[in-house]
């Protein structure tokens, strides 16, 4: 029977790692921490608050009809993405030419950078002259995602479906792509219908894989920054200011670096949270 051989040394080669990481997340979020809990009026003088931002922040209606705003988008992105997603990856040819081709189309939208995304759209949906505008005009319906607050909210999640369904879609391919034939070849001698072979064999093996692509998109949409600020700039109003985006109104525009640094934090512990709740409900569903 073999043995491990323990290479006291060996932690050598991960001490770069280890240090570069330090240096990203761990300094710069102490350097949030220590802002969190001061004021500062400049020329490095600092006053201790204590916890005083932190109540400030939870108690301001501001913060609170931000976060409504983030978790409404939240949880609409996740209801369209991630079943549109799975319904696009069973429909993709498994062999053949078209394999490449479909995958690669799939992979075009996560290749362009999130501000020029906001770019794209903010020309395709403009109500004069953006294809999208003119069409929904000429339909009849009243369309200015410039003025209208559900015109806004309807482009930002448009554009968020069209850039970020690929991801949910390239990892539920994968999950299918994984799963043995035999039990395809099992569904047919037993008689199996489409529906029946969706159900009872291809989502309960895509279900770990699903788990990824839920918490991926969730992190994500609730980090979404340049894309809806490209595009609307969180208005009208502030109708699509989530989150980040008022956490950078606050930091820069208004340079209060106490209530943004303790905004940040709570905002940071909600997406940790959240994100260890989804995990474990997921875990245990696939364990029962």
């Amino acid at each position: 029977m073999s043995q491990k051989i323990a290479h006291p040394k060996a932690w050598l080669f991960v001490l770069p790692v280890v240090l570069l990481v330090a240096f990203n997340a761990i300094i710069p979020l102490m350097t949030v921490v220590n802002y969190s809990v001061q004021e500062t009026f400049g020329n490095n003088l600092f006053f201790w608050e204590g916890v005083r931002w932190f109540q400030d922040v939870l108690r301001s209606e501001r913060y609170q009809a931000s976060l409504m705003r983030q978790l409404t988008f939240t949880g609409i992105i996740l209801l369209i993405e991630i079943p549109l997603g799975v319904a696009i990856a069973l429909s993709m040819p498994r062999k053949g030419p078209w394999v490449s081709v479909c995958l690669v189309l799939m992979a075009l939208p996560l290749l362009i950078p999130w501000n020029v995304v906001g770019a794209m759209w903010n020309i395709f949906s403009l109500p004069d002259i953006g294809l999208l505008g003119r069409t929904l005009n000429g339909l009849g319906f009243d369309y200015d995602y410039t003025q209208g607050p559900l015109a806004a909210w309807f482009t930002v999640i448009l554009m968020d479906v069209w850039h970020w369904t690929s991801l949910v879609v390239l990892l539920a391919y994968a999950g299918l792509s994984s799963i043995p034939q035999p039990y395809y070849h099992a569904a047919k001698i037993d008689g199996a219908s489409t529906w029946a072979i969706i159900r009872y064999i291809e989502l309960p093996k895509m279900k770990r894989v699903l788990a990824i692509a839920i918490l991926l998109r969730f992190m994500d949409s609730f980090m979404i920054y340049t894309e809806p600020f490209v595009l609307t700039g969180g208005g009208p109003g502030n109708t699509t200011t989530f989150l980040s985006i008022d956490l950078v109104k606050v930091a820069l525009g208004q340079f209060d670096l106490g209530p943004a640094a303790a905004m940040s934090l709570i905002y940071f512990l909600i997406i940790l949270l959240l994100s260890w709740l989804f995990y474990t409900l997921i875990m245990r569903n696939e364990q029962q």
